[in-house]
């Protein structure tokens, strides 16, 4: 089984996640580190960072031991989001960047996000080079050759600055809630949001170290709908807990998830003359809805694979400025490698203003389509292409919904699962549909 998955290692901390295996796995990244290093003539250099889980203590402690141990400098940063620490490791010129963080999960997992020299993420090849030469015999370095561990106290104003640099209309005249899941985003977020001229309500931003996502942050947007509903905010925003995401909702609790969020920052950027080519990237799972509105607005999409490493790759490929995924990551190449939701948040509330409009006239741009999908459990999912039957029914099912729906049938990178999504004029046709697809799925797959 493979160790990374689509975003670096993920698992229970201190069983699948191991303080020997984050060892293992900073030493064997420090060997490719050194072993491609186009400059010999310094010691190589990384940024470590984590979210506020408790396990990120000692899981921070393996890394740093390994890095310096094979002879890495290492710069702890502390509790900062993840794109912060791709920021920081372009912007220090940093050979590696270390996020020690399990996104959305709750407290009990953590996960291991690597960064290469320049800010992005790991090539596929590279991170199965780490994986394979993890636990090999190696000469280790003594005296002068070992790293030396460096606690870095400037890294979140540098970040801030970073953030601050990206605003060009002040958000002075804006109330916003925002959430932080009690996660990496607690200080800098709402930091941030102020600085740039908003009245801030920042909620859950009182991290313990268990607390993190624990009913709050972007996979419960029910708090954040309660407090701008109480506040009389503009609108909230809320953060997943290494804050490389962001949701929101209007003045009125609706719901602005990615795919909005994007319709809005692409009709904003062509506006301005900041939509490369007039082009946006998405992945696949983005909703009907935002296909429709981007053809009404005159911006042509390209579509990437589930994953907002593979809208980097495209991004980077054709030159792009703007890309993302329903939910929540956005990435804006002018500014950042990664996804940044604090960014992101702030180019939402930037347009906002600009506009003069609210952000639920802002989201009635895009129509979203009726959503079904499901998730066919204890499949063979490595059969999906090859059966014959599954796609004459999704032929079929296409047919039935011409240009006012639509299929996809994708299997699970990291589970025997099969996912079916069908979307639709209505949810009863969508519901219809995909029980039929569900169906011939588990009778040739299961």
């Amino acid at each position: 089984m493979a160790l990374f998955g689509t975003d670096g290692i993920r698992g229970l901390a201190n069983r699948d996640l191991t303080a020997e295996l984050a060892l293992d796995v900073a030493v064997a990244a420090a060997h490719i580190l050194v072993e491609t290093n186009p400059d010999k003539s310094h010691r190589p250099k990384a940024i470590v960072g984590q979210d506020s889980r408790a396990s990120g203590e000692f899981l921070e402690a393996a890394v740093v031991a390994g890095l310096t141990s094979a002879g890495v400098d290492v710069y702890r940063v502390g509790v900062l989001p993840t794109p912060a620490i791709a920021h920081l490791v372009a912007e220090s010129g940093a050979d590696l960047g270390v996020m020690i963080s399990a996104s959305h999960n709750p407290a009990p997992d953590n996960g291991i996000k690597l960064f290469s020299r320049g800010g992005g993420k790991l090539d596929d090849s590279i991170e199965a080079a780490i994986e394979a030469r993890i636990g090999e015999p190696w000469e280790r370095p003594t005296g002068g050759g070992v790293g030396r561990a460096i606690n870095d106290d400037t890294a979140a104003e540098r970040y801030l600055k970073h953030l601050l640099a990206s605003v060009t209309t002040p958000l002075k005249g804006l109330k916003i809630v925002v959430d932080c899941a009690n996660g990496a985003s607690s200080v800098v977020a709402p930091e941030a949001y102020r600085r740039a001229g908003a009245e801030v309500i920042a909620i859950f931003d009182a991290p313990n170290g268990w607390n993190i996502n624990d009913d709050c942050g972007s996979t419960h947007l029910h708090q954040v709908r309660s407090a701008v509903l109480r506040e009389g905010a503009d609108f909230g925003i809320t953060h997943d807990g290494d804050a490389d995401r962001v949701l929101a909702v209007d003045a009125k609790g609706n719901e602005v998830d990615g795919d909005v969020i994007m319709t809005i920052l692409a009709r904003g950027f062509k506006a301005s003359g900041l939509l490369k080519s007039n082009t946006i990237v998405a992945t696949v799972m983005s909703n009907l809805g935002f296909f429709h509105a981007m053809k009404e607005a005159g911006i042509s999409v390209e579509t990437t694979a589930v994953g907002d490493r593979y809208v980097l790759e495209k991004l980077i490929e054709k030159g792009f400025s703007l890309g993302g995924e329903q939910s929540g990551h956005l990435i804006m190449r002018e500014f950042a490698t990664t996804g940044d939701g604090t960014l992101t948040a702030l180019a939402l509330a930037q347009e906002v203003v600009k506009s003069g409009k609210t952000l639920q006239d802002l989201a009635t741009a895009m129509v979203r389509f009726p959503q079904v999908l499901i998730n066919v459990k204890n499949v063979a999912k490595e059969k999906l292409d090859s059966s014959q039957a599954i796609k004459a029914a999704v032929k079929a099912a296409e047919a039935k919904l011409g240009d006012q729906g639509r299929v996809l049938l994708r299997a699970s990178g990291t589970e025997p699962l099969v996912r079916v999504m069908v979307e639709a004029q209505s949810d009863n046709l969508a519901k219809e549909i995909a029980s039929d697809l569900v169906k011939v799925v588990e009778a040739e797959l299961g």
